[in-house]
């Protein structure tokens, strides 16, 4: 027993040792860059104060997730890369991946495997769309509407956002072709499977900006993600796109006279990419933080603060209620079947290929 019980001290020992070897390797600093407001703060509460907790780092939040390929093209070409994880979309990590400005993952290495046993690249199955990739959420792009505001008849389609004459007032849309185009065309009448091969022409991207054209001036041109949940909110328009989440705590924290418009919402991933360039003492912390903050558990703490859906397969059955509402967050998620019926499917391949140049196309015709 002594014998046993001395092998058992020497082994936690050692443990201890080695973790402590380890994380005299990492920083002890680091900067997140996320998109703000509901849904970092559902970050902060999963992922970023346990992880603090746990190693005593200390991690900055920045908000600058919507500028991040510009910022890290801008840090790569200065020889200065700052961010230590950034979140970013799907296309947006393609793009990154392909210029060599985000790490390449090895999921099955670097990542924890699920809880259920499945290994990591099974775990997210066909959500890993990049080798750089690491997929956190399931969320859409999607139109809320004021229900004081719409009259007796409350829109039921996307293509009630074209229609003001039935619906007058102001709408918010997002200041970036993305989401808008694709709108336009199913509102002009293409067939959803169509949608991106007719976008790929000068023709079509004609036909997406005339369809534009009839609600350009009804339209507030929104650049932060709560934005359109403000306007909401003042009444000042009488719907705007958003992302889901951001609905969520307008209709369901802050009891707002709103309501979510799901048809053809725009299902989208966000995930995390860790810059390349960092020192090896960064980029272990970096690595080390992903592995924590994208485990099955950690993911489904997400969704107790915000109506996205977690990524891996194994973190589902474990979404449970809100951490602070109480409510099952289930029904609020845009995978829900109810909310689903009709989706749009985000291509981003497409888009990683023709953002640059539909996003210059873009601010010509906003500036006409």
């Amino acid at each position: 027993m002594k014998t046993t019980m001395k092998l058992m001290a020497t082994t936690c020992l050692t443990l201890t040792a080695t973790l402590a070897v380890a994380e005299s390797h990492m920083a002890d600093e680091m900067t997140i860059v996320s998109w703000g407001g509901a849904y970092s703060a559902s970050q902060n509460n999963a992922y970023h104060m346990p992880y603090s907790e746990m190693t005593g780092v200390n991690i900055i939040n920045d908000e600058s997730s919507a500028e991040a390929v510009a910022k890290l093209r801008a840090m790569n070409e200065a020889g200065n890369v700052t961010w230590d994880v950034v979140d970013v979309v799907a296309s947006d990590a393609i793009r990154l991946c392909d210029e060599g400005l985000a790490l390449e993952i090895d999921f099955d290495e670097q990542l924890a495997p699920g809880d259920d046993g499945s290994t990591a690249s099974d775990d997210f199955g066909d959500l890993l769309v990049s080798d750089c990739f690491i997929p956190q959420i399931v969320y859409s792009t999607t139109f809320g509407y004021r229900t004081d505001l719409v009259g007796d008849t409350a829109p039921t389609d996307i293509c009630a956002v074209f229609d003001t004459e039935t619906y007058p007032g102001m709408r918010s849309l997002e200041k970036r072709p993305i989401n808008n185009m694709e709108w336009a065309l199913l509102c002009d009448g293409v067939a959803k499977d169509d949608v991106y091969d007719v976008l790929e022409t000068e023709e079509g991207q004609a036909q997406a900006f005339a369809k534009l054209d009839t609600i350009k001036d009804s339209v507030i041109w929104w650049s932060a993600g709560a934005d359109t949940p403000q306007l909401l909110a003042d009444g000042e328009v009488v719907m705007g796109s958003t992302y889901n989440g951001r609905l969520f705590a307008l209709i369901e924290e802050q009891d707002q006279p709103v309501a979510m418009l799901w048809d053809a919402q725009v299902f989208d991933l966000g995930g995390w990419i860790i810059p390349t360039g960092l020192s090896p003492e960064r980029e272990a912390r970096a690595l080390d933080y992903v592995r924590f903050a994208t485990d099955t558990q950690r993911l489904a703490d997400q969704a107790k603060y915000i109506s996205y859906g977690p990524a891996r397969a194994s973190s589902a059955p474990l979404v449970g209620n809100h951490a602070e509402l109480g409510i099952d967050m289930a029904p609020h998620m845009p995978t829900d079947p109810a909310n689903a019926e009709n989706t749009f499917l985000y291509n981003y391949e497409w888009w990683a290929d023709y953002r640059d140049d539909l996003d210059a196309k873009f601010q010509v015709w906003l500036s006409q």
